[in-house]
């Protein structure tokens, strides 16, 4: 589904009208669409319809005319009043199918997109907005859609069917209530308009309300420790006091305009009515008591129609402002492009630094520069240094999630922009800070991605990463269920669980960043152990605060502002004397 999507709704999103847009993602369903509209005019006909047949009912009466035109139009309302059940259940299966249709489209094109866009996009786009954009803002479209659909599609029909009605019937008044309908209908609207600003007043109270109650209780620890219960209740009963003041404004200004709207709709009613009796009693133009009836009767109906097209338009514009704010990720030009990139087959794991330099756009300086190393396949690589030494630069560039912005950096004598770099990190496993773990089963966490991985295999992995100890005590062992972000286990636990998912993957290149930061000494010396096994072989790239951690690295590159200042194992650089020494003897003092 989502390929479907995936290049056409690209172009699409390139400074278009959001109205266009909308009609390119509805153009599979457009038949569909238009059977719907079909089906509601015929379904809603009742609404326009009775006036006419209430008008032709009373005439029988009251001029004695046939009975049998009374049967046959009490027959005909019959009909239109039965067939609206099956004529409904039709209208929502083709229209809502179509819209949910069409959200479902949306959000996988929206999530293919989030696939694609770089690293730098998504450390500069925060999760929420994205997430309130596949959630929240397909769905004001669909919304919108819907509503529009529903309450524009019976204003209009009745609009256009009661004008119609009136032209035919009694076209003396037709120019009347092209005048009389809009009128009463702006002094609706304008009322209600000044409704609305009363209303966004009350609901700002009450979300000044809701933030207040979020901090009251959050700082319930700070507020009983400190015995300030009472100062606490006093701000609460402010923004309590303010609430009560805006809410009774409120319904006050509520009763005044809903009654004054009703007052001016039906004067106008009367006014019309009683004009329509006059012309009907004096026999002018013709018009009958059923004419009189159904005049009067349209007049409301028409109003209330012209208002709710006019109060459509809030909702209208919210749900284009949803589609403009789906289209900026959609149009977003970070795209990691693999396009004509040669793929990997293998790796060896020799990785060159040529003069690399690096610099994120935001600050212009750079955060990596003059770094040359050459790394062979096997060895395994420490760097150190204070924060923003650039280390972690370092790990985003071999990972690919950054291109050098000069200089060259190689994979096996590979310039790795001419690589398809979702190929060689099939190569790679990455080990970071905060081991990542979904809401699944130690089994899926740990052979996420590897679907052909058996219980062996598994148990295998475990059991290298120091795990299977602590796994084997869960309630159901491998199929315990390990909770969002893993919160059911401890720090160490997770971070086991993080290399046993490195580990099956039987990676060349390895990362390492930060792995044992956050745990204790016992967790630190059992993943020490598991992070042994795990380098044996393969080509490690490890960053660390703690320089215990790295002791036992081939080369420790030490790192300042950006460059290289040292190089060398662990003994010689305490020789030396440099800036290892001092970062040395900083962390044992």
């Amino acid at each position: 589904m989502a390929s479907s999507h995936e290049r056409p709704l690209d172009h699409r999103y390139r400074g278009e009208h959001p109205v266009r847009t909308l009609a390119y993602l509805f153009r599979a369903d457009r038949y569909r669409i238009a059977g719907a509209v079909g089906v509601f005019t015929v379904k809603h006909s009742p609404i326009w319809l009775l006036p006419l047949i209430t008008a032709s009912i009373i005439d029988t009466v009251v001029q004695h005319q046939p009975i049998s035109r009374l049967w046959l139009s009490t027959g005909v309302i019959m009909f239109i009043l039965l067939v609206n059940y099956p004529l409904h259940v039709l209208y929502v299966r083709l229209l809502y199918g179509s819209v949910r249709r069409m959200g479902t489209g949306l959000r996988s094109a929206l999530c293919t997109r989030m696939q694609q866009l770089s690293i730098g996009y998504h450390s500069r786009v925060s999760a929420g907005v994205l997430q309130a954009k596949v959630v929240r803002d397909v769905e004001t479209v669909e919304q919108m859609v819907q509503q529009t659909a529903e309450t524009g599609l019976g204003a209009g029909t009745v609009l256009i069917g009661g004008l119609v009605i009136i032209g035919i019937r009694t076209p003396e008044f037709l120019p009347v209530f092209l005048v009389v309908v809009p009128a009463a209908a702006l002094v609706v609207a304008r009322l209600r308009a000044r409704l609305r600003t009363h209303n966004e007043h009350f609901r700002h109270e009450v979300e000044t309300l809701s933030s207040r109650v979020t901090e009251m209780t959050r700082l319930i620890p700070v507020t009983r420790a400190h015995g300030l219960e009472g100062k606490a209740l006093r701000r609460m009963d402010g923004t309590l006091h303010r609430l009560l003041t805006s809410g009774m404004r409120l319904d006050l200004v509520n009763g005044r305009f809903g009654s004054l709207a009703w007052v001016v709709l039906n004067v106008v009613g009367v006014l019309v009515l009683a004009g329509a009796a006059l012309i009907s009693y004096y026999g002018v133009w013709g018009v009958t008591a059923g004419d009189v009836v159904m005049l009067s009767a349209f007049l409301t109906t028409l109003t209330n129609s012209t208002t709710t097209l006019a109060g459509l338009a809030p909702v209208i514009t919210k749900g284009l402002e949803s589609v403009r704010s789906v289209g900026e990720v959609l149009q977003a030009p970070e795209l990691e492009d693999y396009a004509g990139k040669a793929e990997l087959t293998s790796l060896r794991g020799a990785v060159t630094f040529d003069n690399v330099r690096f610099a994120y756009e935001d600050n212009g300086r750079p955060a990596v520069r003059d770094f040359s190393l050459s790394v062979t396949p096997g060895e395994t690589i420490a760097l150190v240094g204070a924060s923003g030494a650039g280390k972690s630069t370092v790990l985003n560039l071999v990972i690919g999630f950054i291109r050098p912005t000069s200089g060259r950096l190689e994979l096996d004598g590979t310039d790795m922009n001419t690589l398809d770099l979702r190929t060689y990190r099939r190569f790679v496993s990455v080990v970071p800070q905060e081991s990542i773990l979904f809401d699944g089963t130690v089994r899926e966490n740990v052979a996420y991605g590897m679907d052909d991985a058996d219980e062996e295999t598994v148990r295998a992995a475990l059991r290298d990463a120091n795990a299977l100890e602590f796994v084997d005590r869960l309630p159901q062992g491998l199929d315990t269920v390990v909770g969002e972000r893993g919160a059911r286990l401890s720090g160490g636990q997770r971070q086991r669980l993080a290399i046993a998912r490195a580990l099956i993957r039987d990676p060349r290149v390895l990362i390492l960043d930060e792995a044992t930061s956050a745990l204790d000494t016992r967790s630190e010396a059992l993943v020490q152990q598991a992070l042994a096994r795990l380098l044996h072989g393969r080509t490690t790239f490890v960053v660390a605060h703690r320089l215990s951690t790295v002791r036992g690295a081939d080369r420790i590159v030490v790192m300042g502002d950006g460059r290289i200042q040292e190089i060398g194992t662990h003994e010689e650089l305490l020789r030396r004397n440099g800036a290892y020494t001092a970062l040395h003897s900083g962390q044992v003092a």
